[in-house]
């Protein structure tokens, strides 16, 4: 029935439209409330009365389509000030060209830093009479640490100190006799003994001198040592040895204690370990699988606990262990504030490839809306959304393909709040 009505409706108002066209709003209404689109009237019925609105007339677009273009225009932008930018702490930074880096994950143990790590040897026979560092202790390169009663030194200071007295003497008498001679006063024979003396006498000195040296010992600080205690004889070094510290750094392990005999088959050869811990090793265990891709000079990520440091290799050995089918690699690491202790495990990350790059952006800096990877470019107003097309990758980074170019300004941290803004924006568009 209604139907019916509605086709009776439409019929009626056609005719009543084309000889009355001022009553076609009329007919539009009873349509409305028929429930049917005035679209129906206008597609059979001529133009409107004057002063009425003609839709889809002319070239320009009708009130709704211009709406919707105007929401077309803002699609894909963020309006924000650089005060709410700030507020939010969306950074902002260049899209730059850089390295794009892929590594192995591999196992490691701290070590001392074999280039660093010195004994302090004992050289004599003796015993230790005095321990003047403690574990610890920070120490200078020829610091005195130890000091042993010997009597090898003794027995090595007296024949120099004799060998040079004998030489002394030895040189006044050549230079008598060479005298005489010229004068005719002594024979040639008297001449020629007193210059065999004193030669021989030169030779005892630089043997003397020679096995001092071997005992680590200065001949010219042992002759004005002997000067001292000339003047305070009950304070005597001649049987002192002095041990000196080979280089700079700190006392890591004390081998003896005072009254403890040394330098003989049996007894310790070193009294003390210095370590200069300003830079470690790492010393890491790489599978053979895995070996051609590490190079000596590939940066290393070292990481434990939370703190991360960069070193280098400094060693890759052409040998693998038999047992467990794997090649030593040693990577160098500062050690400034003494945090990487010797002993303790840790993972690196070592660098295996790198790729140079003409755009390359972190990987905080990408969102994916619709499917699609996108940045946020800054404007004047805010933010515009970029599609953009990736290429390589590493752990941190992508390389950009397209869709954006070197020095332009990106958001690069907390960029979901910009795509949580865009969320809004075309939702407040679409309603």
């Amino acid at each position: 029935m209604r139907i019916l009505l509605t086709a009776a409706l439409v019929a009626a108002g056609v005719l009543v439209g084309a000889v009355f066209p001022a009553v076609s709003g009329f007919v539009r209404g009873l349509l409305a409330s028929a429930g049917l689109p005035p679209t129906v009237l206008t597609s059979t019925v001529g133009p409107a009365s004057p002063g009425e609105p003609r839709p889809h007339e002319g070239d320009g677009p009708a009130h709704g389509e211009h709406a919707h273009s105007e929401a077309e225009a803002e699609e894909g932008h963020v309006t924000m000030t650089a005060e709410q930018i700030e507020g939010q702490d969306i950074k902002v930074a260049k899209a730059e060209g850089g390295l794009l880096s892929r590594h192995i994950l591999v196992p490691g143990t701290i070590t001392t830093d074999a280039d660093r790590i010195a004994r302090v040897p004992v050289r004599v026979v003796g015993t230790v009479s005095e321990m003047r560092k403690r574990l610890g202790d920070d120490v200078r390169k020829g610091d005195v640490v130890a000091v042993l009663d010997s009597r090898e030194v003794a027995d090595a200071k007296s024949e120099y100190l004799t060998a040079m007295v004998q030489s002394d003497l030895q040189k006044v008498n050549f230079e008598r006799q060479q005298r005489l001679l010229a004068s005719a006063a002594a024979s040639q024979a008297a001449f020629d003994n007193a210059r065999a003396t004193f030669q021989e006498n030169q030779l005892r000195v630089d043997l003397a001198r020679q096995k001092l040296s071997a005992l680590g010992l200065n001949a010219a600080e042992v002759a004005v040592a002997q000067k001292r205690d000339e003047a305070t004889p009950n304070a005597s070094t001649l049987r002192q040895y002095e041990l000196r510290a080979p280089i700079a750094g700190r006392i890591v392990e004390r081998k003896v204690d005072v009254g403890t005999a040394v330098g003989k088959e049996g007894d310790p050869a070193d009294v003390y370990t210095v370590a200069d811990l300003s830079t470690v090793w790492i010393e890491l265990a790489v599978p053979t699988a895995d070996l051609d891709e590490v190079r000596e000079g590939a940066r290393v990520t070292v990481n434990r606990g939370g703190r991360s440091e960069r070193g280098k290799v400094v060693f890759v050995s052409p040998l693998l262990n038999a047992e467990t089918r794997s090649a030593r690699v040693v990577v160098s690491l500062a050690n400034t504030d003494l945090a990487w202790r010797p002993g303790t495990y840790v993972t690196a990350e070592v660098e295996t490839e790198t790729d140079r790059v003409p755009v390359r952006v972190a990987k905080a800096s990408l969102q994916t809306i619709e499917g699609k990877r996108v940045v946020f470019v800054r404007t004047d107003e805010g933010f515009e959304k970029r599609k953009v097309e990736l290429g390589r990758s590493d752990d941190d980074a992508y390389e950009v393909v397209s869709g954006l170019k070197p020095g332009e300004d990106i958001a690069v941290a907390n960029t979901f709040l910009l795509k949580a803004e865009l969320g809004k924006s075309e939702a407040g568009h679409d309603h």
